[in-house]
């Protein structure tokens, strides 16, 4: 099952995989029912979660009902727990939407609800992340999530996200985060899948951030917050929800 999965990640482009998820979770959903763990944003249990990495897979990390991994639930208990997200009405921007919260967003009442990127087949509008199409202080609310690792130019990006952002508006924008590292690695030379899966752990990924990604949003002018919020989270519930312990949220206002 691992070797398999890592096969489709790694082959498979993903705007493809994004369609063929659409057909295939009901069936996993049923066939993995049980009562193990529970993905928080959907509350349905499982016997089991799929595994889920382009390099080593991660076990019980790719929930079958709402295809989401362990970000994914971290984020939404932090939503759910510690802001008023789901109460007060906000004018939201979701850079390359995640499917386990598109239509659970869209459905929401208090939210005017935007998506947008350069390849997504479920974003609502085509832009580049570094370019975007919106006037200065348009927003309210920013995700950007495990996008700007595939960017070479992430100054230029984190720029435009602050620049669309309104005056105390919040942005939310995790990244695959070595936190051993004190300083990020990246080389534009290398360019080759291959290569790049090796020195950056994904074949699509131009660099490897350390503790010092809060930096490089402060430089752009975000008051960024590392909230470390699975420290509230008791442990039988990191088990039960398949969460990862000591994962940082990247929570920046303007």
């Amino acid at each position: 099952m691992e070797g398999l999965f890592k096969f489709i990640l790694n082959k498979i482009p993903r705007p493809i995989l994004i369609k063929l998820s659409y057909w295939v979770s009901p069936f996993l959903a049923i066939y993995l029912k049980g009562s193990r763990f529970t993905d928080p944003i959907d509350g349905k249990s499982f016997k089991s979660f799929l595994p889920y990495g382009y390099g080593k897979q991660r076990k019980n990390a790719l929930a079958p009902g709402t295809l989401s991994l362990e970000r994914h639930r971290l984020l939404w208990l932090y939503l759910k727990n510690e802001t008023d997200f789901f109460t007060t009405p906000k004018k939201m921007l979701h850079i390359a939407p995640e499917q386990c919260f598109l239509k659970r967003f869209k459905s929401l009442k208090n939210l005017d609800y935007l998506t947008a990127d350069l390849f997504s087949p479920i974003a609502d509008v085509k832009a580049d992340i570094c370019d975007l199409p919106f006037k200065e202080n348009t927003f309210d609310i920013i995700f950007c999530n495990h996008v700007l690792e595939h960017i070479e130019d992430d100054k230029k990006a984190m720029s435009e996200l602050y620049r669309v952002l309104k005056p105390g508006g919040m942005g939310i924008f995790q990244i695959p985060q070595d936190m051993d590292r004190e300083r990020t690695y990246e080389d534009f030379t290398i360019t080759n899948p291959d290569e790049r899966t090796k020195h950056f752990g994904q074949y699509d990924h131009v660099r490897i951030y350390g503790k010092d990604y809060f930096n490089r949003l402060r430089a752009v002018g975000f008051n960024v917050e590392e909230v470390n919020y699975s420290e509230k989270i008791s442990s039988e519930l990191i088990e039960k929800f398949c969460l990862t312990k000591g994962e940082i949220l990247p929570v920046c206002h303007k």
